[in-house]
């Protein structure tokens, strides 16, 4: 008797009724007996030949609709595990090509320099010949890294490439890389000018030293260049940042006074006229907001602080009408109790984690808030990373 899918599992399998898990299976596909698998409608082809073997896609073989409604079922999932329900709306998916930062893994082996993602659950390095994720300008940088680093990599060792387009051009990281020399310092200057970096930095192992910065680095956030330092945290994708922001306005609603928790850049901060209130545990970020916010003539109170170890307190947040939060994976499950405890009229949550979310969601409706609806942002398009953004009000 054929046994159908009905989910997607955290890590990408396929899953039926009773708990069988199936390796690249979709909802509506049906497991026979023979341990075949018939294809539904959720299938497609996946459109790069480095699938499955690379671990930076897990879900190339879903369309689109499958896509979304997987990520929108994760959510659901989340939700239900905490005895939560919402109104989840349509899911907003990054198109291809989009993703402007990415962590790359670099080998020298056998002569060449083996750069990409590694492969799923595995140590080795998938070596990039085509990206259907990164955005163009980042996987054109790929090739003539390769040449640059081959004169700096030893025999089977290995480096760490950050990219990350900012408004300049692509801010280059290399990691576990030993630049040493004249005629070394004077290849990098020269790969960083004949690809036109907006900057260059090396890591050696004692922290991120720029090599080559023709002008300051900025990255556009609310109409305003907001410096962008080394390794600094960006949304995935321009698209992406759009969505999250979209709901997080219509989430506060319009209100008169809003505190950004997690603030990091100001991704929300600036982009959310109302915004009064800022709080980063990120020294460097602080600064950068700090200044960009100054420049730009807006009134924004910059606070340096770890909201994990010193959350705002109820005190502290009755003078805000809303809260605008987006914390790391582990959730804000210190500043969640504040806010459960607090008389805050509105909060828009960003989370880059179902589960955290939905821990926290929980602890918000036992404080009174009501769960109003959430929106799945799936800009890690086609990995099994989904994030979100919610509204709460009382």
């Amino acid at each position: 008797m054929s046994r159908e899918i009905v989910r997607i599992a955290a890590r990408g399998d396929g899953v039926t009724a009773d708990g069988s898990h199936v390796a690249f299976a979709v909802p509506g596909d049906l497991l026979l007996d023979d341990g075949t698998l018939q294809r539904g409608p959720g299938h497609q082809l996946p459109p790069c030949r480095h699938f499955p073997a690379c671990g930076g896609c897990q879900l190339q073989h879903l369309t689109d609709t499958a896509y979304a409604d997987y990520c929108t079922s994760r959510i659901a999932g989340a939700l239900a595990q905490h005895g939560l329900e919402a109104e989840l709306h349509a899911a907003h998916i990054s198109p291809p090509r989009s993703r402007r930062r990415a962590t790359l893994r670099a080998l020298k082996a056998g002569g060449r320099v083996l750069i990409g993602f590694n492969e799923a659950g595995s140590n080795r390095i998938v070596d990039m010949q085509e990206c259907h994720i990164l955005e163009p300008r980042l996987f054109a940088l790929l090739a003539p890294l390769r040449v640059l680093l081959g004169r700096f990599l030893p025999q089977r060792r290995t480096a760490e490439v950050q990219m990350t387009l900012a408004d300049q051009g692509v801010d280059l990281l290399l990691k576990g890389v030993e630049v040493e020399g004249l005629d070394a310092v004077e290849a990098v200057a020269a790969f960083s000018e004949a690809q036109r970096l907006a900057r260059l930095s090396i890591d050696e192992g004692l922290g991120a030293e720029p090599r080559y910065e023709p002008r300051p680095v900025t990255v556009d956030l609310g109409g305003i260049p907001v410096a962008l330092p080394v390794g600094a945290f960006l949304q995935a994708t321009a698209d992406g940042e759009a969505a999250l922001l979209g709901g997080a306005l219509e989430a506060v609603g319009g209100v008169a006074r809003v505190a950004d928790l997690f603030a990091g850049l100001g991704t929300f901060a600036l982009g959310i006229p109302e915004t009064a209130i800022a709080a980063e545990a990120s020294r460097e970020a602080v600064l950068s907001l700090k200044t960009a916010a100054a420049r730009a003539g807006r009134v924004l109170e910059v606070q340096h602080r770890d909201l994990y170890r010193r959350p705002l307190d109820r005190a502290e947040l009755a003078g805000v009408d809303a809260v605008l939060l987006d914390p790391p994976r582990a959730g804000a499950q210190e500043q969640i109790r504040e806010l459960a405890a607090s008389s805050v009229a509105r909060i828009a949550y960003v989370s880059c984690n179902p589960s955290t979310f939905a821990r926290d969601a929980a602890l918000l409706v036992g404080g009174g808030y009501r769960l109003e609806w959430v929106r799945p942002v799936g800009q890690f398009r086609w990995s099994t990373h989904v994030e979100l953004v919610a509204a709460f009000s009382r």
